[in-house]
């Protein structure tokens, strides 16, 4: 740059903020430092800041070179397909996801698309590239759900670059050994030293890591410093034992009834009930089966109540809280958690050898109806139980599809899962054809992706009835986000006779029909990238849709 103008005076060192201001704000409001203001003045701020830059570097004393890194680990797992790394680079591209209601255009969004993109290289044992390491991380993140996928498909590498950056610090906390102080399960003496030394948030994460290993080895890594431990911190660590729970943690857990702690108490009941066989399962049946009887003095058999009177301390040892939330009463209170915790083995002994569904069906005297059936929900989601929860939901086509004790749908949707993925999606299936949407959502998240096709059917259907009542298609946006992520990409073929807009009946909302049209075009084009996906990864497309238009 040819010199034009020189500062009046070298500017004074700690300036150079000074000088940034003023060429954000123009010479002619702001007079650089040093410099006289008038015509001249811009060069003589660019002169200016050049100077300051020589001297701020010239003034860096030499330092001791930072010892080079160890090379990144390598990755065994075989390379993407090409095409399949184009498409996993377009995925980790795409921002332009909306979110909520609103309209979205026909484009589809990538980002949703990323989660499915992820399993499906993972199940096939795919290796990231290497240069697509710094988005994966960058997008695992930014979205704590993408995290378990995109840490195991990243792989060993990933784990080596977020050692080097504080903002992928998080993937050595997420992934299992990932951080360096985190060892194997399979080190004792480092296993111990970590439980013995580390940070408490170490010692969650060692913990998951052992019991998901083997059981047996946490537990007792547990029980060894258990009398020493916060009543927090021993709340937390023994929510650990949810996984791999057996008959052999009930020692354990009932000296956890003890606990000076409450909540350790009720956890460890919790727990406990959740083991049919155990002695406190069998305690809460004694005490449940005092409860409830069958009354063959009235014209019908009928289910009787007598709710304990008290809360004794028996009970409050085996998780029974003592105390009723507001507005509860306490009697009712102690038969829901009594009836919960017992073995659902129990009344078909105690009722007459009636079946699940034979027990629902029997009257409830005094009011008592809705407080029994609704701990009977409990029951059989704590416990699995498939056969009661068949009964509890009762046919999908009832009246609200509430069944005899499924009052809510967050109810019914954990009482779904209980039962095989086959079985759930033709229950929702058959809630969809006769309730329509507009419930369906929170029933639509427990079911297997993809959506079996009795279910896809349904959906579809509905979506199609709901587009010609002339709605506006984002009243339905939460289930239409849904079907791009979960239908079978088979599905294409019977939508595509819904991409023309339809003509518009008077009553109808005004534009709606245009409206459907994108929303139905934007799903079509979602379900062939799918397929796409799929067979870029070498994976042929559930029901043999061909990709079309990717």
């Amino acid at each position: 740059m040819t010199r034009t103008s020189a500062p009046a005076h070298p500017p004074a060192p700690g300036t150079w903020e000074e000088l940034v201001t003023a060429a954000l704000l123009g010479t002619e409001r702001r007079t650089p430092p040093g410099v006289a203001p008038g015509p001249q003045a811009p060069a003589a701020l660019l002169d200016a800041a050049a100077v300051e830059t020589v001297r701020r570097r010239a003034g860096l004393r030499p330092a001791r070179a930072a010892q080079r890194p160890e090379p990144a680990p390598e990755d065994p797992r075989p390379a993407l397909p090409a095409p399949a790394a184009r498409r996993l680079a377009m995925l980790l591209a795409d921002r332009s996801g909306t979110a909520g209601g609103g309209r979205r255009g026909s484009a589809p969004d990538l980002m949703e698309l990323l989660p499915q993109w992820l399993a499906t290289a993972n199940a096939r044992g795919f290796a990231a590239p290497p240069q697509a390491l710094p988005a994966l991380l960058d997008a695992a993140r930014g979205r704590t759900d993408l995290r378990p996928a995109a840490l195991a498909f990243a792989g060993p590498r990933a784990l080596w670059l977020a050692r080097l950056n504080p903002d992928w610090r998080f993937a050595l906390r997420s992934a299992p050994g990932g951080d360096a102080a985190l060892p194997r399960p399979t080190d004792a003496d480092g296993v111990r030293r970590l439980w013995q030394e580390g940070l408490f948030a170490e010692r969650v994460a060692l913990l998951a890591s052992v019991r998901a290993h083997d059981p047996a080895a946490a537990r007792e890594l547990l029980a060894g410093t258990w009398p020493t431990e916060r009543a927090e911190d021993r709340l937390m660590f023994l929510d650990s034992l949810r996984t791999g729970l057996s008959p052999e943690d009930e020692p354990f857990l009932e000296q956890a009834l003890a606990d000076r702690s409450r909540n350790v108490r009720a956890t460890a009941a919790e727990l406990l009930s959740a083991l049919p066989g155990s002695a406190l399962a069998g305690r809460m049946a004694s005490r449940a089966a005092a409860c409830v009887a069958v009354d063959h003095t009235a014209d019908t058999p009928t289910l009787v109540v007598e709710a304990p009177h008290e809360c004794d301390a028996g009970m409050e040892r085996d998780g029974v809280i003592a105390k009723a939330p507001a507005g509860r009463g306490e009697r009712s209170w102690w038969l829901g958690q009594l009836v919960e915790s017992a073995p659902l083995a129990t009344w078909p002994a105690r009722l007459g050898g009636r079946t699940p569904r034979e027990i629902l069906a029997l009257p409830v005297a005094d009011d008592w109806r809705s407080e029994l059936h609704a701990a009977w929900c409990r029951a059989a989601v704590r416990q699995r139980d498939p056969e009661w929860s068949r009964a509890l939901l009762g046919a999908p086509s009832s009246p609200e599809a509430g069944g005899p004790g499924a009052v809510s749908l967050a109810e019914r949707s954990k009482l779904l899962g209980t039962l095989d993925a086959d079985e759930r999606a033709a229950w929702v299936a058959g809630f969809i054809a006769a309730h329509g949407l507009s419930e369906a959502f929170q029933l639509l998240g427990v079911c297997a992706v993809p959506w079996a096709a009795p279910l896809g059917r349904a959906v579809v259907d509905a979506l199609n009835i709901a587009r010609d009542a002339g709605s506006y298609p984002w009243s339905f946006s939460g289930v239409m986000g849904l079907a791009e992520r979960c239908l079978d990409p088979s599905e294409a073929r019977r939508l595509d006779g819904l991409l023309a807009a339809p003509e518009e009946a008077e009553d109808a909302s005004p534009g709606a029909g245009g409206y459907w049209a994108e929303a139905f075009q934007r799903l079509v084009t979602t379900l062939r990238l799918r397929a796409a996906m799929a067979e870029e990864l070498g994976q042929a497309p559930a029901g043999g849709e061909a990709p079309s238009g990717a």
